[in-house]
């Protein structure tokens, strides 16, 4: 089994950037043996896919820019980012960590709120 932790959640103005940090503990040899996916749940709406971070990516920082979020990882301290940058309102939602083996079985964070002040 596999635990993940979410933290750096909060209240930001819009503009202003927050990192997202997802650890894992548990029976997990490397991070990098998983594909991670955070995704994000605004009130009211579907849960959706903000950005990825593929299996077997060996470097310890890999940043994988997509617009105004950056995913990256620490494989030693068994640690995924997400780096959001010029925040909006429109990015206030839960944030969720997911992690997938390559044998399908996942595992998701508890959420981290995110809430952009206009």
């Amino acid at each position: 089994q596999v635990q993940l932790v979410e933290s750096g959640g909060g209240l930001v103005q819009t503009g202003g950037s927050l990192r997202l940090s997802c650890t894992a503990s548990g029976s997990i040899f490397s991070i990098s043996d998983m594909a991670w996916y955070w995704y994000r749940q605004a009130p009211g709406k579907e849960r959706e896919l903000v950005t990825t971070l593929p299996r077997h990516n060996k470097r310890n920082y890999a940043d994988f820019p997509k617009g105004r979020f950056t995913v990256s990882a620490d494989n030693a301290k068994n640690t995924v980012y997400l780096q959001m940058n010029s925040l909006k309102p429109e990015d206030t939602a839960v944030y969720y960590c997911n992690a997938v083996e390559d044998t399908g079985v996942a595992y998701w964070g508890q959420g981290t709120q995110v809430t952009v002040s206009s």
